[in-house]
């Protein structure tokens, strides 16, 4: 294993850890929303050069409209030359095929993959990087590019998505588990699953950009005008409409206060005509994530209607601490990541759920005491809870020589 191994004792060595290096990060496509993985990594380009690679995909794409739709995307970006999307990160758009349950492909994928970042990291002179992977499909490049270190960073139980080879992807993080030198994962039930496989495996939850979402309160921001003089109350949820959020629950929650307004903010992917028949359900699309203060600005609640599965057991949703940095009142399904928070109203039924709701209605909108309480859980505090587990194992430390520019 190619890893440094150093013992990190002094205060000038930790302060070094994750600084001055180079980083590849196989995530998903930098011009999706942001997410912990965006997060994490402007915060390291502070101090390092990231190459971020964008998604080499986990499920084999179907017939439908939208997956040929992305597919032809995708292949179009391929020829475009890697480019620097903000300072010290650079994005690749890789060629891969994605689907990984056959041995043929993914030997076809580590060819095709280790050729084009090999590339690329010559073009930026990358040298001795640090291999941050955050999709598992990627096991399959690992250790393929002279890695300093591998960070396994783990915030889903991927195989319990819907239309992934389960068994494929499930050998390929098994891979990636033992080849990793650290494994960061967001959740206590991730947490309890993939230790088995590696002891260097620890919790860093999720955090929140939440000078971002507090802007909520500023009294100077202006709401939206699309959701500006709707009939309250204005019972809000932002986010991907995927097949784990319960569109059925949302519905009930829309006939009940049938006199107020449920607004439904995000891409969706999955059946919406439960709320599509609603008058009072505004389905307004994904929007820009520099617009989403002013819309938690307008929502007297926020919602978490995720359905109860392995793959919401095993979630951490941004949403929830973004609505809290808003200062607004939170009302979840049982979701173990939601409960730890111990600051949101928790209701496992439809009807324990309304009256959860109507509890929360008693002090709307967004307010100072509730985004305070979440100030602490920023994403500055997070990376330096990871470099302080790389200090402890002796990982990190910037080479001899300066990679950020």
């Amino acid at each position: 294993m190619s890893t440094t191994v150093t013992t990190v004792e002094a205060p000038r060595e930790r302060g070094e850890v994750l600084r001055d290096r180079d980083i590849l990060c196989f995530s998903h496509d930098w011009s999706g929303d942001p997410l912990s993985k965006t997060h994490l990594m402007r915060l390291l380009a502070r101090d390092n050069r990231v190459l971020w690679v964008n998604s080499i995909g986990y499920r084999a794409p179907t017939a439908s409209r939208a997956d040929i739709g992305r597919a032809l995307k995708k292949i179009a970006r391929v020829v475009q030359p890697v480019r620097e999307v903000e300072p010290n990160i650079f994005v690749l758009n890789p060629l891969a095929v994605p689907s990984y349950g056959w041995p043929s492909i993914r030997t076809l994928n580590r060819r095709l993959l280790r050729w084009q970042v090999r590339r690329a990291m010559r073009r930026l002179g990358f040298s001795r990087p640090i291999n941050w992977i955050f999709n598992p499909a990627a096991a399959v490049i690992a250790r393929a590019f002279d890695e300093d270190m591998v960070i396994y960073h783990c915030v889903d139980e991927y195989t319990a998505f819907s239309g992934v080879s389960a068994k494929g992807l499930a050998d390929l993080e098994e891979q990636l588990l033992r080849t990793a030198d650290l494994v960061v994962v967001s959740a206590d039930r991730l947490l309890q699953s993939k230790a088995r496989a590696n002891p260097n495996t620890v919790l860093v939850r999720h955090g929140v950009d939440h000078r971002h979402f507090r802007r909520a309160l500023d009294p100077s921001l202006s709401v939206p005008d699309d959701v500006a003089r709707l009939p309250q109350p204005v019972i809000g949820f932002f986010g991907l409409i995927a097949d784990w959020v319960d569109v059925d629950l949302m519905a009930h929650v829309a006939r009940h206060f049938s006199s107020g307004s449920l607004v439904v903010i995000g891409k969706a992917t999955t059946d919406m005509s439960a709320l599509e028949q609603l008058p009072n359900v505004h389905l307004l699309g994904r929007k820009p994530y520099a617009d989403l203060p002013a819309y938690c600005k307008a929502f007297d609640v926020a919602l978490m209607p995720f359905r109860v599965n392995e793959l919401t057991l095993n979630a951490n949703p941004l949403k929830v601490r973004e609505y809290l940095a808003a200062g607004l009142p939170v009302v979840s399904t049982p979701i173990p990541e939601v409960e730890v928070l111990d600051q949101c109203r928790i209701a496992g039924q439809p009807e324990t759920f309304i009256r959860a709701i109507e509890a929360a209605l008693t002090d709307p909108g967004p307010r100072p005491e509730r985004s305070e309480a979440i100030r602490h859980e920023s994403w500055e505090s997070r990376l330096d809870e990871i470099r302080e587990h790389l200090g402890r194992l002796g990982l990190g430390l910037a080479p001899h020589r300066s990679a950020c520019r």
